[in-house]
């Protein structure tokens, strides 16, 4: 008993002590610095293909979009066709262009995309995913922005399927009374 009094005595003498020893110590540049793991180093890879460019798969509803990306001008073709073309709705073009707008990087990829099931807004949404994980591939520092906004994380909701007995998913048939 009396050696935990002791050991705690010497505990709060120590604690007392210790501000004045780290006050009168001097501080170099390099201690008062914090410290970090590696100076700005991506964890990830840089993902490319023999032609240069990045791959990566988008999905969003029943609609799934292979993606590759490259530096370019800006230009971006959806099954051999332009995007305004393929995508007219304006809204849609803006989805697509989302993530570029977030890593600023407008202008300087080009990405060739096809798209295959769905509608034309699971479409624009699969290869906005596509287009995000591609990036993300290709230049690894921009992940963490790409997936600040929830570009990366596939939207899982799907349309519910119709079930038996019923006119569609829930709604059931109309009562008739006779």
């Amino acid at each position: 008993m009396s050696d935990n009094r002791q050991s705690l005595s010497d505990l709060a003498e120590l604690t007392a002590a210790a501000p004045a020893a780290v006050a009168s110590a001097p501080v170099s540049a390099e201690a008062a610095a914090p410290v970090s793991a590696a100076p700005s180093a991506p964890l990830r890879q840089q993902e490319i293909d023999g032609l240069g460019r990045a791959y990566a798969t988008g999905r969003r509803k029943d609609a799934v979009a292979r993606v590759w990306v490259k530096p370019g001008t800006g230009k971006i073709t959806v099954n051999g066709r332009d995007q305004e073309i393929y995508f007219a709705r304006p809204t849609l073009r803006l989805v697509i262009n989302q993530p570029f707008g977030v890593t600023e990087r407008e202008g300087q990829y080009d990405v060739i995309a096809t798209v295959k099931g769905g509608g034309l807004s699971g479409q624009a949404g699969a290869v906005k995913h596509g287009i995000s994980q591609a990036l993300t591939k290709y230049e690894p520092a921009l992940r963490s922005a790409v997936k600040a906004e929830g570009f990366l994380t596939r939207d899982s909701r799907t349309v519910e399927r119709k079930k038996y007995g019923r006119a569609k998913a829930r709604r059931s048939f109309q009562f008739s009374k006779r």
